[in-house]
């Protein structure tokens, strides 16, 4: 079992910066593959990047070029770098860890966090 907390959300005007974290109980968190989801009110949950243990990463195109994915296996925890954001960033943001980069961007991770808020104003 694998448990994960993110932090670092909070309210931001467009433009600015947040960096998220994702903070794992299992010290073995560098054998998943790790990522990032979110979820605007009203909307389905969306893939937003992801990071495989070869630290090979993949991205949504809405957030491509905005946001970096990054890993720290001695730290047991992955971020999420966000910049020049927009007001369509404002939702929940899950973090999840899979077996694969696949499961992940297949929106079908073993595991999911309890999500953190971003809110971006306009």
């Amino acid at each position: 079992q694998v448990q994960l907390v993110e932090s670092g959300g909070g309210l931001v005007q467009a433009g600015g910066s947040l960096r998220l974290s994702c903070a794992a109980s299992r010290r073995t968190l560098s054998t998943y593959a790790m990522g990032w989801f979110r979820q605007a009110p009203g909307k389905e949950r969306e893939f937003a990047a992801a990071i495989a243990s070869s630290d090979i990463t993949v991205y949504a195109d809405s957030v491509k070029g905005r946001f970096t994915i990054s890993r720290d296996n001695a730290k047991n925890t992955v971020y999420l770098q966000m910049n020049s954001l927009k007001p369509e960033d404002t939702a929940i943001y899950f973090c999840a860890a899979g077996q694969s980069v696949l499961t992940i961007t297949s929106t079908n991770p073993a595991y999911w966090g309890q999500g953190t808020q971003v809110t971006v104003s306009s």
